[in-house]
């Protein structure tokens, strides 16, 4: 058919043209060129024709051409339907004589198909696996074929068809759909076929029918259609208890499918262990259940493990079994549901050495400070855990830094072995942490454990406050003023602060507090009071009225002059310390030098008995008991003074008052008690006179601390003496009275001549002696036990030999 498309309006004319319609069928045989059609027009004068387009001047070129002065189209080769099924061709008629267009119009040759084409699958071979698993009617593959022919025409139409299969079985059967979709119907067994070729066809609708083939490889991957089965078991199944990551037992497993596939690994699952005492893996190589200990055993809790160890394959088992098969639809299938293979076990738990234990390893315990010694605390006990084979416990402490408790080693009972004190370094907020160790005595090594027994200790009121400074300074002035005063506690509360103070003695009427009661008050002096050194006895009472008396030493003075009395005062002592040891070893000096002279000027000198020469180791004769040197005391030193008329013997405690004969300088910081001045030894044979100083000294100091007999803390003993320094009167005085006693003494002895006996070796002078009788009979050793225990022991020491023992025990000799 030829359609004829003008580019311009149609226009009458006088005469009318004819255009035969033309198609080309694909692939002509020829010959070539052959005529296709002609074109004429009506014309009164000569046109000339024209053809251009597809197929002649385009692609596809030399296919038509057509005559210039006949029209007549020619072909001139073949055309395949599938490149080319329209040729779109412009087709001209000009005037010859003016070479006008006369007509133009565009004209389409149509190209005829024919069933040239065979359809052609996209793959010549398909390769696909398929699980044994797999359901009937599931779809395995899809097979598409193309046919290149004019579609929907009988020559593009195309039927699927399975032409073979290779092998043949009886459990399956393979078919296809028109839309070329393979299923199965039955079950696979890769046991029977593991691989099967399927052979597949299309062909088209065509008058010649054309087919192609293409070739599927459906490839079996085993399944789980075989169970895992437990063959037996390797290994003692015993276990130690306490121990973890042993691996007692091995269990061994069969199974008929392909290894190894997720088919043939097994999975090993326990029923039984409640607690969590085991784990099973499974060995990739072998496939066998290797179990083991996770969680330690307890012999006493119980002596074995009963187990059930199952097993099943990571791919979930599967059966398929044929029952019947229908002419039309699927086959009727059976599948059995899977029975897991299992195995009983019993592990044996082996006994170990437990450590013993506290069933209470933490207590608590509450005792009163200062309670009584050996008191009972607590008791612990503690507890074997091998009920099979008990063992010796001892306890002991480990950790008590104070040391105040004990503990018997047998009952594990806690004992006071000191006081408490609750405000000991060791007690953390009243609590004071005692560990107790608990030992196997038979056992090696021996196994321990402990308890901590956490004592609170109570307080008691046995402190007394004490005052942070002993000495201060108050500014001397007309009017009142005050310095602070700070006490401390070391027991808690209600036994502490706040404190109430008080001045005690004569000194109240000038001195007082304001106020009385905290832990720090103001210490007022009166206008009245001028400028010294005071020592005040303070009371300190806590607040359950537990009270100390305590010196405070206070100086008065002029704060114009020094703003800090006690630097100044400090000052001057330093550098009198030195004016006054000079003051002091200065007359020491003279006074020995002056003792000297005395000695070296008393009467003559007695000469020493002459004693001839002796032998050697002989004993020499001696004027040691002659008496001494008749030395004569001077009169001035015979003048006897009272050491206790001395009007210079005031001592004033924790503070520094100077005096002409005594000086006493004492400790700063803590309230002082000192003894009274003791001398190194009596300097008089005469003790009475000795006894006499020594008294007069310490009713001196009683004196001055009249105040002192109030109860003092044991723990209060921060004292320090004070040092008290003798002057040259004082010195001259006691050298008086001993130098007196001695003249006295000696006025007593008489001269005497020592009496010479004999020499050693001057026998002409011996005095002869009676004789010693002797009797002739035996001495008898039994005349001893009439001698006295005292004699006996005697001749135990010079022979011990002579006695036997049981005389020695019987006459009480040791």
């Amino acid at each position: 058919m030829i359609c004829l498309c003008s580019t311009e309006p149609l226009r009458r004319h006088k005469r009318s043209w004819i255009i035969d319609s033309f198609d080309i069928v694909e692939e002509h045989p020829g010959p070539f060129p052959y005529v296709l059609g002609q074109i004429k027009l009506d014309r009164s004068y000569l046109v000339e024709f024209k053809l251009k387009g597809k197929g002649v001047d385009e692609d596809p070129k030399g296919v038509l051409s057509i005559d210039p002065h006949t029209g007549i189209i020619k072909v001139h080769r073949k055309i395949d339907y599938e490149q080319y099924s329209v040729l779109m061709l412009t087709f001209q008629a000009r005037n010859k004589s003016n070479l006008a267009i006369d007509t133009q119009l565009g004209m389409e040759v149509n190209i005829l198909d024919i069933n040239d084409n065979a359809p052609v699958f996209q793959r010549r071979v398909y390769d696909i696996t398929v699980n044994e698993a797999a359901k009937q009617g599931a779809f395995i593959v899809g097979v598409l074929a193309i046919d290149k022919d004019a579609p929907g025409t009988p020559n593009s139409t195309i039927d699927y068809k399975i032409i073979s299969v290779t092998p043949t079985t009886k459990n399956v059967e393979f078919y296809i759909q028109e839309s070329g979709a393979i299923s199965f119907k039955g079950c696979f067994d890769y046991e029977v076929a593991n691989k099967y070729s399927i052979t597949v066809e299309a062909k088209d609708r065509g008058v010649v029918k054309l087919s192609s083939t293409t070739t599927i490889n459906v490839n079996l991957q085993d399944g789980n259609n075989h169970l895992p089965v437990v063959t037996g078991q390797t290994g003692s199944a015993n276990v130690m208890e306490d121990t973890n990551g042993t691996s007692p037992l091995k269990i061994h497993t069969a199974d008929a499918d392909t290894r190894p596939s997720a088919a043939w690994r097994v999975r090993y699952s326990i029923k039984g262990d409640k607690c969590g005492h085991f784990a099973i893996h499974t060995d990739p190589d072998t496939n066998d259940g290797i179990l083991t200990v996770v969680k330690p055993l307890d012999y006493e809790e119980n002596t074995e493990q009963k187990l059930t160890i199952f097993v099943e394959n990571e791919e979930p088992y599967f059966s398929c079994e044929i029952k019947e098969k229908p002419a039309d639809g699927l086959w009727t299938i059976i599948r059995n549901p899977p029975k897991p293979s299992s195995r009983n076990i019993t592990i044996t738990v082996e006994d170990t050495n437990d450590p013993p234990f506290f069933p209470d390893p933490v207590r608590k315990v509450i005792l009163e400070e200062n309670g009584a010694v050996g008191a009972f605390v607590d008791k612990v006990t503690a507890v074997d855990p091998d009920k099979g084979r008990p063992h010796k416990l001892e306890y002991s402490i480990e950790q008590d830094p104070a040391g105040w408790f004990r503990v018997n080693k047998t009952t594990g009972e806690i004992f006071v072995k000191e006081s408490l004190d609750r405000e000991s370094s060791h007690v953390t907020n009243g609590t004071y942490t005692v560990t107790v160790l608990v030992t196997e005595m038979d056992d090696h090594p021996p196994m321990t454990s402990t308890a901590t027994i956490q004592i609170h200790i109570e307080d008691k009121n046995d402190n007394v406050p004490i005052l942070k400074e002993n000495l201060v300074s108050v500014c001397q002035s007309d009017e009142k003023s005050s310095t602070e005063i700070t006490a401390y506690d070391l027991d808690g509360d209600p036994y502490s602060d706040p404190f109430s103070f008080e001045i005690m003695g004569d000194h109240k009427e000038k001195w007082s507090f304001d106020p009385s009661h905290g832990n720090t008050v103001h210490l007022v002096k009166d206008k009245s009071v001028h400028a010294s050194l005071y020592t005040l006895v303070v009371k300190i009472a806590d607040k359950q009225g537990r009270f100390v008396l305590q010196n405070l030493s206070v100086a008065a003075c002029d704060c114009a002059v020094s703003p800090n009395c006690l630097m100044q005062r400090n000052t001057q002592h330093k550098a009198g310390s030195s004016v006054i040891g000079i003051t002091i070893f200065a007359p020491l000096m003279v006074l020995a030098c002056l003792l000297l002279a005395l000695t070296c000027s008393c009467g003559p000198v007695k000469s020493l008995v002459q004693v001839d020469n002796v032998l050697e180791d002989a004993l020499l004769p001696s004027n040691i008991e002659n008496p001494g040197t008749d030395c004569v005391v001077p009169t001035f030193l015979l003048k006897k003074t009272s050491v206790s008329n001395s009007k210079e013997a005031t001592l004033i405690d924790n503070g520094v008052q100077q005096t002409a004969d005594i000086q006493r300088v004492s400790s700063k910081n803590i309230a002082t008690h000192s003894l009274p001045v003791q001398m190194d030894e009596c300097w008089s044979r005469d003790r009475s006179q000795c006894h006499s100083s020594e008294t007069w000294m310490w009713k001196q100091y009683q004196s001055d601390n009249r105040y002192q007999g109030s109860t003092f803390s044991r723990r209060s003993s921060q004292r320090r003496q004070g040092t008290y320094f003798i002057s040259r009167s004082t010195l001259q005085s006691l050298l008086s009275q001993r130098l007196h006693s001695i003249q006295c003494l000696e006025n007593e002895l008489l001269d005497y001549e020592p009496q010479l006996y004999a020499l050693e070796d001057n026998s002409d002078k011996f005095v002869d002696l009676d004789p010693i009788d002797l009797p002739m009979n035996e001495f008898d050793r039994e005349m001893l036990s009439d001698l006295g225990p005292a004699f006996k022991h005697l001749a135990s020491i010079c022979n011990p030999g002579t006695l036997s023992k049981p005389e020695v025990m019987k006459n009480g000799i040791r």
